[in-house]
């Protein structure tokens, strides 16, 4: 399957971001409030089919030696057809000099590990709604 990639918040309708959010079982906010965080971003990554977005990621950064990937999802009828792996290659191209943090939606640890990503034994989080995070897993 041939994927295009752009880096480019242009043109992006943030209800298929803030939908796919949704669809995969991952937090999702306003189309806005995903438009902001986006154009706010260090790196952004869009993946492309036949001009159909189908997967996207994002990362913040320091841009000197932190950075955290958010938002990594492709829409369920592209997944496990590399999409994935192609974005976060491109993110992590942009983020090469940076330790690299990210929370995996819960099933996904395994393809993150093929990324050569490892579980942490210090991660902590503050959360706006822990109850909610509790309930989806992310927390003891």
């Amino acid at each position: 399957m041939e994927i295009d990639i752009t880096f480019d918040c242009t043109n992006i309708d943030w209800n298929i971001i803030s939908e796919t959010l949704k669809q995969v079982g991952m937090a999702y906010y306003s189309p806005d409030e995903h438009n902001r965080a986006f154009e706010a971003s260090f790196v952004t990554v869009f993946a492309w089919h036949n001009g159909k977005l189908v997967g996207f990621g994002r990362a913040i950064s320091d841009g000197v030696y932190q950075a955290a990937v958010y938002d990594m999802a492709v829409i369920p009828d592209y997944q496990r057809q590399g999409i994935g792996s192609v974005i976060m290659e491109n993110i992590l191209k942009k983020i090469s000099h940076c330790n690299v943090i990210l929370y995996a939606a819960i099933g996904k640890e395994g393809f993150y590990s093929t990324l050569k990503f490892r579980k942490m034994k210090t991660g902590m989080a503050l959360f706006r709604h822990p109850e909610k995070m509790a309930e989806k897993g992310f927390t003891e």
